[in-house]
């Protein structure tokens, strides 16, 4: 299959696109690389430094599938450039579409962001709680979810939405919750928890790639919207449980910066088929060994928000 992966060289990508790779897939990854390249260097992959925006430009020939990574990755982050979020996104994506519908793109699997539910109390947030999403990032996943849904007719249309992410990928990223506070354990023996109530749901990054693997050989019957989390748990709990494994202190503030808290029920991508492997022990586990091996290190690349202040300076 030919495959178009936007944001190809980012923290899922990195990980997603050596497996397509040994499935077999011709891979096309387009990325600003603003953060680094991280892929292998391989005869069925083409990798494109490139704005979504210049699509139109690029030689690409054909396309079967689109796995869209590509955005403005968190909170903070978007915050950053209001409109370079909403262009990244919302604006680059009809860009895209309109691109994988003139060449008769059969799929497109986006990856939206469970956070678009706000603030829920709900014990079971499933696909058709409504949306309240409290922030820049939020809205912009929740906007560019329409976009891709606006254009079904022509494509078939599967959305995720994922809990954080967790473990290790080569594109490293020290700023999601469990990598953040497995790293600040593992280098300071500490770990820091502001707030701690709030509840978030997590998956291994391994699951992750493989629910996109999963979304491209399955039948278009199932095209939809899905939640991707399989482990809702609150912060302190993550911190308790990286403790176990990494002894430290735990030291907890008294923060309401970031209030969001909700559960996802993934029930229906597992009735669907799909079966996660591995849990945030895991997460923590190998990055704990890829720390003692001298693999996982302290880079400034691996602060998506400090080093896209520094990328935009130069813009």
């Amino acid at each position: 299959m030919n495959i178009l992966v936007t944001g190809g060289c980012g923290y899922i990508g990195s990980v997603l696109i050596p497996k397509l790779l040994k499935d077999g897939h011709t891979i096309t990854s387009i990325d600003t690389k603003w953060f680094g390249d991280f892929l292998p260097k391989h005869k069925k992959l083409k990798n494109i430094k490139s704005d979504i925006s210049n699509i139109e430009n690029l030689n690409i020939k054909k396309v079967d599938c689109c796995i869209h990574l590509a955005s403005i990755a968190n909170d903070p982050m978007a915050e950053l450039d209001k409109n370079l979020s909403w262009e990244t996104s919302a604006l680059n994506t009809h860009k895209l579409m309109e691109f994988l519908k003139k060449k008769r793109t059969k799929r497109i699997i986006y990856a939206s962001s469970g956070s678009v539910y706000g603030v829920s109390k709900k014990k079971n947030v499933t696909e058709n709680t409504p949306l309240k999403p409290i922030s820049l990032y939020n809205k912009v996943k929740m906007v560019t979810e329409r976009v891709v849904l606006s254009y079904e007719k022509s494509i078939e249309v599967f959305i995720i939405r994922p809990a954080t992410v967790c473990g290790y990928s080569p594109r490293m990223r020290l700023d999601v919750t469990v990598n953040t506070l497995t790293f600040s354990a593992l280098s300071r023996k500490q770990i820091k928890v502001f707030g701690g109530k709030q509840v978030r749901p997590n998956i291994h990054i391994d699951d992750m790639c493989d629910i996109f693997r999963f979304f491209l050989r399955i039948n278009k019957k199932y095209a939809g919207i899905y939640n991707a989390g399989f482990e809702n748990l609150s912060i302190l709990d993550i911190a308790k449980h990286v403790k176990k494994t990494i002894p430290s202190k735990i030291n907890i503030y008294k923060d309401k910066s970031d209030p969001r808290s909700y559960r996802l029920d993934s029930s229906k991508i597992i009735q669907a088929g799909f079966k996660p492997k591995k849990r945030i022990f895991d997460a923590i586990n190998e990055l704990h060994e890829k720390y003692l091996n001298g693999i996982l290190k302290q880079k400034l690349n691996f602060h998506s928000l400090k080093w896209l202040k520094k990328i935009l300076k130069k813009y």
